[in-house]
């Protein structure tokens, strides 16, 4: 990932959009790293849970069964596995707001540190308000409780925003981490409720690709100096760079649709209809080829002309040319779980990859004298 080499924001600049110097310690940067490698690492505990039909190996949520918060010795394995990866949830979680409150310090001092903790009072206590209104139509409120809890975090979100004078790129990345792992839980348990929907387990699926890029570009943006940034690259490499991208998010969606309709639907009760997932491999495949070619061609082009993402970009030629090499081999062996799980997981890192190189295409503009 990025280097870690600019500790402190150098240059001020003007009027509404001024930057006072920054100081990023040390404790936000490898909280930072871990919320990252936390975010990679759910993917694979989510795709383990899938891969093995543990999807209902927890029958219910938040609790594991009606009367355990923790897998029973009847759930075996597969409880074990679920709990696994809820548990995991919630490391995500405590690094998300590690890493947003060091931010929020870094960045306003005590002032929007302490206006973020009363809106998370304020999150929990609209939260619970919806979980007692909810009890009263269903079963099911706990939902509702997240749902209320997901909103008072956007609210937060919007307040330190508004309020934040400098590094607004950085407040606003560890907020929408933290959003999304509040809106990640609601989605899991919906998954759950709904007896894992196939639309729903790869919704939850993109969208924790989504934060591991998000975790990606703020460690991309903290090593970076906070000021307006201009393009680094000729224009047309720019555009050639954003079709690649288009390619990428292409073949994921495929991806996410064959696997859907693939045999590991979770649970070996819940039988998955309506897509052919033969054919949807082969179309799966033709994005991927294309995918490959463009981004050999960016990588040979930014070396060739020495631009400024060439590092990064090598690095997601790489990601995607052994990503070419997992699918084929997971296609001709009748996608054992293994390779289905890796294939999961270096998708995520391809996409990160992509997202740094996509952040190198600007650079920041140089201060007159």
């Amino acid at each position: 990932m990025p280097e870690t080499s600019a500790p402190v924001d150098p240059a001020p600049r003007t009027g509404n959009d001024e930057i006072a110097p920054v100081t990023l310690t040390r404790p936000l940067r490898v909280l930072a790293w871990l919320s990252f490698l936390a975010e990679v690492i759910i993917i694979g505990t989510g795709g383990a849970v899938r891969l093995t039909g543990s999807g209902l190996g927890c029958s219910e949520w938040p609790l594991c069964t009606a009367e355990s918060l923790v897998p029973t010795a009847e759930q075996g394995i597969h409880g074990i596995i679920e709990f696994g990866n809820r548990t995991m949830t919630g490391v995500v979680g405590l690094l998300a707001i590690a890493v947003l409150l060091l931010t929020l310090h870094a960045v306003g001092s005590s002032r929007l540190l302490k206006a973020a903790l009363w809106f998370a009072l304020g999150s929990i206590a609209a939260g619970v308000c919806s979980y007692a209104v909810a009890l009263f139509f269903t079963d099911e409120a706990f939902s509702f409780f997240a749902l209320g809890l997901l909103v008072g975090t956007i609210a937060g979100a919007i307040h330190s925003l508004r309020a934040a004078s400098t590094r607004r790129d950085l407040v606003a990345l560890a907020w929408i981490v933290l959003i999304g792992v509040v809106a990640q839980a609601f989605v899991g348990g919906i998954t759950v409720l709904t007896g894992l929907n196939p639309w729903i387990v790869g919704f939850h699926y993109a969208s924790s690709l989504l934060l591991v890029c998000v975790t990606a570009a703020f460690l991309a943006r903290l090593n970076a100096p906070g000021m307006p940034r201009q393009r680094a690259v000729p224009g047309w490499f720019a555009g050639l760079s954003h079709i690649t991208g288009l390619a990428l998010a292409v073949t994921i969606f495929f991806g996410v649709l064959t696997t859907g309709s693939g045999p590991h639907s979770g649970d070996i009760d819940v039988i998955r209809e309506g897509f052919d997932a033969t054919f949807l491999a082969h179309v799966h495949s033709w994005p991927g080829y294309i995918l490959g070619a463009l981004v050999l061609i960016v990588t040979t082009i930014a070396w060739i002309l020495h631009l400024q993402p060439a590092r990064w970009l090598s690095v997601l030629a790489l990601a995607v040319l052994v990503q070419i090499a997992v699918g084929v081999w997971q296609a001709r062996e009748g996608l054992p779980p293994l390779l289905v799980g890796i294939h999961m997981v270096l998708a995520a890192l391809s996409a990160a990859a992509y997202t740094v190189a996509v952040l190198r295409l600007k650079k920041p503009v140089e201060a007159n004298p």
